[in-house]
This record gives C-alpha cells, sequence and structure tokens, in this order.
C-alpha cells in the first residue's frame, strides 16, 4: 500500500437508503452529449456527497463550513433561478453552487474519503471536474455572448 492511501471496505449490507433509491432512476444514455438535463440529475447526488462530506471527520472544518453553505442554498427557497417559476433551468443555479463547493473540497480532501461516499454512477472527481468544467464553458459562452451583443448596440 502506498503512502497516504486510504483502504475502504465496503459491506452491501450497509448500504444507505440513498444508494437504493437511486438504483430505481434510469441511468443516463452512455455515449449521449451532456447538456443541462444530465447535469441536472446529477443534483441530487452532487448534494447527497456534500452532505456526507460534511459529516465526515476527515473533512477539515472550513471545508465544512463551505459545505454547510453549499447545503444551505440548495434548501433555500431564495434562488437566483427560481425553480417554481423557471422549472427545470431553476435547478442549474443550485447544481453550479454544489459544484462550487465541491470543486474546492475536493482539493483539500484525500480523493478516496470523496470516492468513499458517491452514491453515483462514474468516478466522483471525474463526475465533479465535467459538472464545473460545462459550467465554466457555458458561462463563459454566455458572457462572451452578452459582450458582443452589447458592443453591437453601442456601435450603432
Amino acid at each position: 500500500m502506498s503512502e497516504g492511501q486510504i483502504t475502504i471496505e465496503l459491506n452491501p449490507r450497509e448500504r444507505r437508503f440513498y444508494d437504493r433509491l437511486r438504483e430505481r432512476v434510469v441511468p443516463p444514455r452512455p455515449g449521449a452529449t451532456t447538456g443541462a438535463r444530465d447535469l441536472l440529475l446529477l443534483l441530487p447526488d452532487l448534494t447527497i456527497l456534500l452532505g456526507r462530506l460534511m459529516r465526515d471527520g476527515r473533512v477539515p472544518l472550513v471545508e465544512k463550513a463551505i459545505a454547510v453553505a453549499g447545503l444551505a442554498y440548495v434548501v433555500s427557497p431564495i434562488d437566483l433561478l427560481p425553480a417554481l417559476v423557471l422549472g427545470p433551468i431553476g435547478m442549474l443555479d443550485d447544481l453550479f453552487i454544489v459544484a462550487a463547493c465541491l470543486s474546492r473540497l475536493v482539493n483539500h480532501v484525500h480523493p478516496d474519503v470523496v470516492r468513499r461516499h458517491w452514491s453515483g454512477q462514474g468516478d466522483a472527481l471525474e463526475v465533479i471536474q465535467s459538472t464545473a468544467a460545462w459550467f465554466e464553458r457555458e458561462l463563459r459562452l454566455r458572457v462572451g455572448d452578452l459582450g458582443r451583443m452589447l458592443r453591437g448596440k453601442r456601435s450603432r
């Protein structure tokens, strides 16, 4: 065993309620392009991961505070994009906050600790990274579109 590696033994009889519930959800199609809909299906997995990491004793106190803030935003009725008005698109801000909190957290916690608490499909670290990258790419495009639109109005 290499230095810094954590061995995790999973007992199948101790499956969590969320893990059992998640097995009943139909997974996204393999090979399909990732869009907002696919990312929104990750919101429960990432939120559960954030909550589990918040309760883990191996997570530093500052990172736990960030996890609490992220979870508070998700459960808060006050949103930048209200889901009651915008429907599923209104959950994108929640996903953005959770992904940002997890991106910060995984830089300060051993990867095996994060993977231990992951209920979703694939590798937790890759999912967090791809979710954050999607937001970065989409926000850059939207901000760039807005900038081009504003420059176009000024030149008229």
